[in-house]
């Protein structure tokens, strides 16, 4: 990667992963995109299309793929904890097939059951997945969330106990969503803010960010509301992407929107972006 970011967003994939995705990308002015390979509500394991695949892989677009909601390898329930392995061992392989360079991964909640469990479970059944992955294949990227319930990463600091139950694996990336940080309590409004949370993302785990979700906030700061927004619309601000966009940490690390609206709104978010990348 060179230290300009690629801006692109989440798109649709009816009518195919590349026939769909590339269609969308190209309508809304995507550099990178992020789809699903898979119903992102549900269990079942879509096969694929081997020819789509090849043309999504021989297009040359950056690609992320993002894993179904329903996936939690901290909950007390051993049917979804098992459904859980399947569906990212499945992604991760999917991920492979389509040449994307990683597989976003929400990371959790221990529900009802002691923080300390869950995180032994995530290196149960967590850690021999990317002990599966080869070196040129896919990361696996972990996504803290917004903060509600017993979620096992919200803040920054809380990926040090995460990424130290998966022995700190090299294939263990991190996708940075800035409307869950902000919802978390990283006040991402304010340039101090920015430089703050990027710096201490940098301290507890150099050099594994692969990806940024982009998307502003519809509620405040420390909320644990996790409610997106087109970008300059919410709470957040259009400037803290621009002062994200200048900090080292996120040198080369594509944004990728995941905002509401069609692809006209799409469109806008991503060439707000672009030049606020661009006016650096």
């Amino acid at each position: 990667m060179t230290s300009l970011s690629l801006i692109g967003g989440h798109v649709s994939v009816t009518g195919g992963l590349a026939k769909g995705g590339l269609k969308y990308a190209s309508e809304i002015g995507a550099e990178m995109i992020q789809v699903f390979v898979t119903n992102p509500r549900g269990w079942a394991l879509a096969a694929g299309d081997p020819v789509q695949d090849e043309r999504l892989r021989e297009s040359g677009m950056m690609t992320f793929v993002h894993a179904p909601y329903l996936v939690n390898l901290g909950t007390p329930s051993s049917e979804t904890l098992e459904k859980s392995v399947a569906t990212v061992r499945h992604g991760l392989l999917r991920s492979a097939a389509i040449g994307a360079k990683g597989l976003v991964v929400h990371t959790g909640s221990a529900v009802s059951q002691p923080r300390e469990d869950a995180l032994r479970q995530l290196h149960e059944h967590l850690l021999p997945l990317l002990e599966e992955l080869p070196d040129d294949g896919p990361d696996l990227l972990l996504e803290p969330m917004a903060g509600q319930g017993g979620m096992l990463c919200a803040t920054v600091q809380d990926l040090e106990p995460y990424l130290a139950a998966l022995d700190w694996h090299p294939k263990a990336g991190i996708c940075l969503d800035t409307c869950h940080a902000f919802a978390a309590g990283h006040d991402l409004s304010t340039p101090q803010g920015v430089r703050e949370t990027f710096d201490c993302l940098h301290a507890v785990a150099p050099g594994r960010l692969r990806l940024i979700h982009a998307n502003d906030s519809k509620d405040v700061c420390g909320s644990k509301k996790d409610r997106h927004e087109n970008i300059g619309a919410g709470h957040i601000g259009a400037e803290a992407f621009a002062e994200l966009m200048r900090h080292p940490a996120c040198a080369g690390i594509p944004l990728c929107i995941e905002t509401p609206g069609d692809a006209a709104r799409h469109r806008e978010d991503i060439e707000l972006l672009k030049k606020l990348r661009d006016g650096l």
